[in-house]
């Protein structure tokens, strides 16, 4: 006798892709994050080579374009790849039109990494509801076989209960299997258990029971799944989401191995074209050429480089989360700045106590263009910006911040604005055309207060003195004598180089919150010392009268 199989769907995307932290991280930023995709993927076919289980792995379109190699070797080891669109978008989040564009670019993605046709679909967030069937008939005409986007969860489709299993839907375009992720009936609603972060929400003896009484009872295949990122406990937090985001991405990881173990050695699983008989017109596709390599071709010996020479300071105290995120951006910014400039990055490890010099030396020493500063011991962010001033070969220098709140590629504005006469170019988050993106609200107010007091004390009206995004004149500011070494010494070197005669621009941008680690700032002591500075900068400027 044939023994019963349920289907197991895998999601492969990463930890930065998902819906909790839509709001906190940008598409346009996926490529800055240290990619993990390799880790849980690899750890995924590892643990079905070990069960003997051929599954389905739905994938962005993303992801295909973003590591090819990594989509292929799900394909070379016998499962099936299907779509789950290409950037993660819900289907609320899109028009009829741009659905088909995604349905479309994300099946080419797939297809040119696998060679192999593409004959499923499940949305990449959320679900299909009622009123989303439409996209059905649209998944016909572009050539799907089959979908996976409904969730006949709580009371939806109660009057369709034939919806939470898998058949065939008849459109106005033809028909397509549809393939509901299971869920378990308790007093008449319909509850999700049927993996992922259920799995890890839910106590284990419920879904335990939940799939059991679905073995014994219910003749359709249970249709299971989890995502690659669930088997990467060691993933980077993001700090900036919420308490329900953090439960919802976090809780329970290091369980989610023994639980998919736990149903893999209980039942038989396979892929979902192999349920549906399909598995055939995965017919082979050409496969896509390597890429081949670009030849950059160094500047001829004598001849003059005419780019304007430009130092970026970058200091790092307890940063090893995000140095990675850091490196990244960095490469955005040598493509963006290098037609105009030549670019030095001194990295400033202000007397870490973890392993950031660790990580600096592992991603920047020996690399063109690069110096790292190691300091004894920390004394402050103005006194690392000092530190890197100093050490600069450059009359330009520019100072970022190491976890990337402020997108550094503005450098490539902010640093035209230095011309003669203008001393320090700072990024201005509260100036009229300015912008700020989800940091909380008590630390906004206390910097933008800040800012306030400091803008009545000086001559020259200035709506942000925080950011340590800037673009300094060197021999101006080391003319100063900054007392402050940490967070007040930022506001004090505006201070003071207006009190001399100096003149700042403003460049309006946007800070975002931090993503990855924590700040630094002791809040308490921090507004101690700005009414300290004020009052000394106040001091300063009435002796001059």
């Amino acid at each position: 006798m044939t023994p019963r199989h349920h289907i197991l769907t895998v999601v492969l995307e990463d930890y930065y892709h998902l819906s909790p932290f839509k709001g906190l991280i940008d598409r346009a930023l996926w490529h800055r994050f240290e990619r993990r995709l390799e880790i849980g993927t690899l750890r995924t076919l590892a643990l079905l080579d070990e069960f003997e289980v051929r599954a389905t792995f739905f994938v962005l379109g993303w992801v295909a374009e973003t590591a090819p190699e990594l989509v292929r070797e799900v394909a070379n080891r016998g499962h099936e790849v299907a779509s789950k669109g290409y950037d993660h978008r819900s289907i609320k989040e899109m028009s009829p039109a741009l659905f088909w564009d995604d349905v479309h670019r994300s099946r080419e993605a797939l297809e040119r990494a696998t060679g192999q046709a593409v004959l499923g679909y499940r949305v990449a967030d959320r679900s299909f509801g009622k009123a989303d069937l439409w996209a059905l008939d649209m998944l016909v005409e572009a050539g799907y076989r089959y979908d996976s986007s409904i969730k006949p969860l709580f009371r939806a489709f109660a009057r369709e209960p034939w919806r939470r299993f898998i058949h065939r839907h008849q459109g106005r375009s033809g028909a397509i299997w549809e393939v509901p992720v299971s869920s378990a009936e308790i007093l008449g609603l319909h509850l999700p258990v049927a993996g992922g972060n259920y799995f890890r929400q839910f106590p284990r003896t419920l879904v335990r029971q939940a799939i059991a009484d679905w073995d014994r009872n219910v003749a359709a295949p249970f249709v299971m799944y989890f995502h690659t990122w669930e088997l990467d406990p060691e993933q980077p937090r993001i700090s900036t989401a919420s308490a329900a985001a953090a439960i919802r991405q976090y809780r329970n990881l290091k369980q989610m191995e023994p639980m998919i173990r736990e149903y893999l050695s209980k039942y038989s699983f396979h892929g979902v074209a192999d349920h549906l008989g399909l598995r055939h017109e995965a017919s082979l596709l050409p496969a896509a050429e390597a890429a081949l390599p670009i030849r950059v071709v160094p500047l001829e010996a004598g001849v003059l480089d005419s780019r304007t020479k430009v130092s970026v300071v970058v200091p790092c105290y307890n940063e090893e989360l995000a140095l990675r995120y850091l490196s990244n951006t960095l490469r955005e910014v040598e493509d963006v700045l290098e037609p105009s400039y030549r670019v030095e990055f001194i990295f400033v490890d202000d007397g870490s106590q973890d392993r950031t010099l660790e990580m600096l030396e592992l991603l920047f020493q020996g690399k063109s263009g690069c110096v790292i500063v190691h300091c004894e011991r920390n004394r402050g962010v103005t006194a690392a910006i000092f530190t890197g001033i100093r050490q600069a070969s450059s009359e330009i220098v520019c100072s970022i911040d190491c976890d990337c709140t402020y997108d550094p590629r503005e450098l490539r504005r902010m640093i035209p604005m230095l011309t003669e006469g203008v001393d320090l170019v700072t990024a201005s988050p509260y100036h009229p055309l300015g912008a700020v993106r989800n940091v909380p609200q008590w630390r906004l107010s206390l910097s933008k207060a800040a800012s306030a007091v400091y803008r009545l004390l000086s001559p020259q009206k200035i709506h942000t003195y925080t950011s340590c995004f800037r673009v300094y004149r060197r021999k101006a500011v080391l003319e100063l004598d900054v007392l402050e070494p940490g967070f007040l010494g930022i506001a004090e070197i505006i201070g003071k180089l207006v009190l001399r005669g100096g003149t700042i621009a403003e460049y309006p941008t946007t800070l975002e919150a931090r993503m990855l680690g924590r700040s630094k700032m002791k809040t308490l002591r921090t507004i101690a010392g700005h009414l300290g500075l004020m009052s000394r900068l106040a001091w300063m400027r009435l002796s001059q009268r």
